[in-house]
């Protein structure tokens, strides 16, 4: 690992939050190993958090975005902007349909509500906290009441 640059890293497998040491070289991941430093793996690693290296390094790995139109039988290659932009158009249009800003009460009356019953955001375990929390953050934001975290289900 002399000369290779050292990045720490969390593996993304599960909830567990093995740290990991990632060595690069020429921009090339050539090696990743358990963090002996980390509190809570102390440098193990599972099979799969060591086997990582071979999805970092893996010829078969999709690296551009496919997509599938409705009612097509083939995938056709995107670029990143197109992908991104048609979730930001689909989300706002989901956004527009389903946002409800009043809701009428038991007692008749209209009470403020704003909410988003048109989307779902749903957590995963490879997340840390920080990004769990941007990530309600901006549900909240949406208006989107039904967010969850797949380590609570």
């Amino acid at each position: 690992t002399k000369g290779l640059k050292t990045t720490t890293t969390i593996c993304p497998f599960c909830a567990v939050g093995c740290g990991m040491l990632v060595q690069v070289k020429d921009g090339k991941v050539v090696n990743i190993e358990g963090d002996p430093d980390h509190p809570i793996s102390q440098g193990s690693l599972c099979s799969k958090g060591d086997a990582l290296v071979q999805v970092a390094n893996n010829d078969l790995r999709l690296k551009k975005v496919q997509y599938s139109a409705a009612g097509a039988s083939e995938w056709e290659e995107k670029s990143w902007d197109w992908a991104l932009d048609r979730i930001a158009e689909r989300m706002k249009d989901s956004r527009d349909r389903n946002f409800r800003s009043k809701e009428k009460g038991k007692d008749g009356r209209d009470y403020l509500v704003n909410r988003n019953e048109g989307m779902t955001i749903l957590g995963g375990a490879g997340l840390d906290n920080e990004e769990c929390y941007l990530l309600s953050k901006f549900a909240r934001s949406s208006g989107v009441v039904y967010l969850e975290h797949q380590a609570r289900l």
